[in-house]
């Protein structure tokens, strides 16, 4: 019988196989740490994607609410040139003219700051007018309350001195008292306002009927 090589022996069989059986063994587990190197951690990445995805959705609702409120602003201003534009008379007139072309910002603004300038004018003006008019009506009293204390006066004695003079008389000296006061009076008159002959008046009555300025006529 031949020898048997003692590589084909039992042990080295053994041998053989344990080698084989390790190799395995060991790419086996290569593999395994290959495969669950290369499989993603899902759960990471997960979490970077939402927060990505808030971040995204901030800046987006960031961006919307600025958009929106930057319609709004400018809605505003809009309705404040086209509120103006409805006041300002003189808007209104270039506005409805035919073949005017459509005003700009600055050219309504300009208008509304003139219009503005005119009312002032305007107030300032009747503001005058009405302090005249208070001056005027207080005169008016006065003159009012002195021609009822003379009719009052004449009322209390209504005979006096009715039978020493005849009328022929008092209407002489009337006549005479008128005449001299009218040549005074049309002299001494400006009628170009109601101020002016209230102030001309009083004047001419202060200057010009007096007791001692009557006492010539009475002569």
């Amino acid at each position: 019988m031949a020898k048997v090589d003692s590589t084909f022996g039992d042990n080295g069989v053994e041998q053989t196989l344990f080698i084989d059986r390790k190799g395995i063994v060991s790419r086996a587990n290569s593999i395994g740490s290959t495969s669950a190197s290369s499989v993603p951690n899902t759960d990471d990445e997960d979490s970077d994607y939402r927060q990505d995805t808030s971040k995204e959705s901030y800046k987006d609702r960031r961006r919307q609410a600025h958009t929106q409120a930057e319609q709004k602003r400018r809605d505003a201003i809009k309705k404040g040139y086209d509120d103006l534009q409805a006041i300002v008379p003189t808007c209104l007139q270039q506005e409805f003219s035919i073949g005017s072309p459509k005003m700009s910002k600055a050219v309504v603004l300009q208008k509304t700051i003139d219009y503005i300038q005119f009312l002032h004018k305007e107030k300032k003006k009747q503001e005058e007018e009405v302090s005249t008019l208070r001056k005027d009506v207080m005169a008016l009293k006065i003159m009012k309350s002195n021609y009822e204390e003379i009719v009052k006066a004449h009322q209390n004695n209504p005979l006096e001195g009715k039978d020493q003079v005849s009328d022929q008389v008092k209407f002489s000296v009337f006549q005479s008292i008128m005449d001299s006061l009218f040549q005074s009076f049309n002299a001494s008159i400006s009628v170009n306002s109601f101020q002016e002959l209230s102030a001309c008046v009083f004047s001419w009555i202060e200057e010009h009927c007096k007791p001692q300025a009557r006492e010539s006529t009475k002569d």
